[in-house]
This record gives structure tokens, C-alpha cells and sequence, in this order.
């Protein structure tokens, strides 16, 4: 019951910025984000990732691998948009 549910907050975490790097995307408009929010959160997700992996867990290691992937392409667009 633990893996459950940890496999199901890991996913909806690392799901709640996949919206905003849509609405990135489709706007093209990225004023309102803060580049030093997305550099802290990915770094807290990268420890995150590396703890997951000291404790062999891979619903912390994937969940939190793929919210530094949607953060990491959030923060690139935020640099490739950025008037």
C-alpha cells in the first residue's frame, strides 16, 4: 500500500507543472515565471532523484526524474521566450 501511494503522489507531483509548460508552449509568453523558483524546485527534485536512488525507490527516482525533466524544458523555454 506504501508503493501506491507513493507512486501516486510522486506522479501527481511531477505532473503539476506539465500544464504550465503547455500553456508555455501554446502561448509563447513567459513573463509571469520565475526562473529562480524553477532553479530552486529542480534542484530540490534532483536531490530528490538522488535520495530515491540511495534508497533504491523508483517511484521517487521516476517521478521526480521526470519533474526535472518538465522543469528543466519550462526553464529553457523561459530563456529561448524571454523578452
Amino acid at each position: 500500500m506504501e508503493t501506491v501511494i507513493g507512486t501516486i503522489a510522486g506522479a501527481l507531483t511531477s505532473i503539476s507543472m506539465l500544464p504550465q509548460l503547455i500553456k508555455v508552449i501554446k502561448e509563447k509568453e513567459v513573463q509571469p515565471l520565475s526562473p529562480t523558483m524553477i532553479i530552486v524546485l529542480m534542484a530540490g527534485v534532483a536531490l530528490w532523484v538522488v535520495y530515491g536512488i540511495m534508497k533504491s525507490e523508483w517511484p521517487i527516482i521516476i517521478s521526480n526524474s521526470f519533474s526535472f525533466l518538465v522543469n528543466g524544458l519550462l526553464l529553457i523555454y523561459y530563456y529561448i521566450l524571454k523578452e
